[in-house]
């Protein structure tokens, strides 16, 4: 795919060219992704672009810009050819072993915060198949005492995540753990939250391609069903009482669709106190369990 650009060609026409070419490519958010391109190929700050948007691209800036146009209209996502992404208002690196961070799971953050509103409470939490660290990080940011585990199965995504929490200034109270679930953990936690695989395998395959092809495929399949990670995560809390503290909570994103199954899910494994929180598209977007009020 040929994307028109030359070294003499100002920077703000090259924007206004490749919102022209995503466009007429059917991309959907083709003004922020060009803008998003531009900054990021050419090196440049949002006030840059402003200020210096008659500057010329010059050789390298061409190479840059063309190179991520030519993914970008190939289906990659922005936020990997970027390799970072925003959460919660924080920068996140990305890596291959990562999902990006997607507003939906801010909803997971919401609720965390509402179950502990008080900002210097001590708290001990773990993030289960933490990722990038963004639900981590996040929380740690705003609860400044509290103290947090990243916990995942693959070595490159916590790499990914350790990074993440020192470059946002959390790095020296968190910790990563390489692990399944639970298996690795003794608590007591106050707050375990999670945003584990939950798409059902045979539905994988009708995913959007720009998910479906560049997120890892551990992060999404959830098995037959899209349950198997709550079923792990919920018998064994069930199994080891004392893995969250009496007044602790766990908080999980799921999908859309399965806040039925999920509550009854929670029920059945022995937890009495089960509800369910909606992002701001107004889905089902979070379960909260408390087991101090399971009846045990």
């Amino acid at each position: 795919m040929i994307v028109d650009l030359v070294p003499t060609l100002p920077r703000e026409a090259a924007l206004r060219r490749l919102v022209r070419l995503f466009e007429a490519a059917g991309l959907p958010n083709a003004r922020s992704d060009a803008r998003f391109l531009v900054l990021h190929a050419l090196g440049l700050s949002p006030l840059d672009l402003t200020l210096r948007g008659r500057k010329p691209l010059g050789e390298a800036g061409v190479g840059a810009l063309q190179d991520a146009a030519v993914r970008r209209l190939a289906g990659e996502p922005v936020a990997r050819i970027i390799g970072a992404w925003e959460f919660w208002g924080l920068p996140f690196a990305l890596g291959p072993d990562t999902l990006v961070p997607r507003p939906d799971t801010e909803s997971v953050v919401e609720a965390a915060l509402r179950l502990f509103p008080e900002r210097d409470r001590p708290l001990r939490l773990i993030d289960l198949g933490t990722g990038s660290g963004c639900i981590l990080v996040a929380l740690l940011h705003e609860r400044v005492k509290a103290f947090g585990i990243g916990l995942d199965r693959s070595q490159g995504a916590l790499a990914v995540a350790c990074r993440n929490a020192e470059a946002n200034g959390v790095g020296d109270r968190a910790a990563f753990l390489c692990g399944s679930w639970l298996d690795a953990l003794t608590g007591p936690f106050d707050l375990i939250v999670s945003n584990p695989p939950y798409i059902a395998a045979s539905v994988i395959a009708t995913l959007d391609p720009e998910v479906r092809l560049h997120d890892p495929r551990a992060a999404l399949d959830g098995g037959e069903d899209g349950l198997d990670a709550y079923r792990a995560i919920l018998s064994g809390i069930a199994r080891r009482p004392g893995l969250l503290c009496a007044s602790g909570a766990l908080v999980l994103e799921i999908g859309y669709d399965q806040a039925p199954a999920l509550v009854r899910l929670a029920r059945e494994t022995g937890f009495a106190d089960v509800s369910v929180g909606r992002d701001l598209a107004g889905n089902d977007r979070v379960v909260t369990v408390r087991p101090s009020l399971a009846g045990r």
